[in-house]
């Protein structure tokens, strides 16, 4: 029976970008369980899915627009390298956690530089070209 709205779906997946960089797979744990059509994933993958039967494998490119986004330039912003604590160490690519009285942001450090530090609060994979290769498991 082809996937619909509302059913259980078990998938295993590997996520790679342009350059074949691997950056998310389940092949080395359970499958990924979802309800088709509850937003639970990425509007790309689900299309994948939708019509498709247990058993079944297909590769898929997605686009930005039906994965995580453009890239916002807005969501980039420097700050004085002096604002950072001495602890956080100040690497390309380090993880950030930013809190105030709106709420919490996590950043991704982009750039260092003697008097500033960039930060960028776009989804690490947002403005990029998804493929995926997905097995359909099982279907409920």
């Amino acid at each position: 029976m082809p996937i619909k709205k509302g059913d259980t779906v078990r998938a295993h997946y590997t996520g790679t970008l342009d350059d074949g960089t691997v950056f998310d797979s389940s092949r080395e744990r359970d499958p990924l369980e979802f309800v088709m059509g509850q937003g639970m994933l990425i509007p790309g993958f689900e299309a994948a899915v939708e019509g498709r039967e247990a058993g079944e494998t297909v590769t898929v490119t997605i686009a930005p627009a039906e994965a995580y986004g453009e890239a916002d330039p807005e969501l980039i912003f420097t700050v004085a390298r002096a604002q950072v604590p001495d602890h956080i160490p100040l690497n390309v690519g380090v993880p950030l956690q930013l809190s105030n009285e709106q709420g919490q942001m996590d950043v991704t450090i982009t750039e260092v530089t003697a008097d500033e530090v960039t930060l960028d609060a776009n989804h690490p994979l947002a403005g990029k070209s998804l493929t995926f290769e997905i097995e359909i498991v099982g279907v409920k």
